[in-house]
């Protein structure tokens, strides 16, 4: 079994930043991609960023050139630094991890609430 467990989330301004970071723990051969989804109240789950084992990223259309997604292979961890957060940002962020053999696993989410 695979656990994830974020952190960082919170209340903030509009134009100020916040980092979530995502520890996975438990029976792991190997990682592949990590990342992060959000789900706003009445609105569908939203990819904001993934990374490939080898640093390959991909972003959602709205946190592109604001958000920036890395990982540490070596603590399994996954890291979201969010910048120029906008009241739209506001949702539950939750982190993903496509481990081998074992299949894909999601957090409990973390809740990030820009205010204007």
């Amino acid at each position: 079994q695979v656990k994830l467990v974020e952190s960082g989330g919170g209340l903030v301004q509009a134009g100020g930043s916040l980092r979530l970071s995502c520890a996975a723990s438990g029976s792991i051969f190997r990682i592949n991609d990590m990342g992060w989804y959000r789900q706003a109240p009445g609105k569908q789950r939203e990819l904001v960023a993934t990374i490939t084992s080898g640093g390959i990223t991909i972003y959602g259309d709205s946190v592109k050139g604001r958000f920036t997604i890395s990982r540490d292979n070596a603590k399994n961890t996954v890291y979201l630094q969010m910048n120029s957060l906008k009241p739209e940002d506001t949702a539950v962020y939750v982190c993903t991890a496509r481990v081998s053999v074992t299949g894909d696993y999601w957090g409990q989410g973390t809740q990030v609430t820009v205010s204007s």
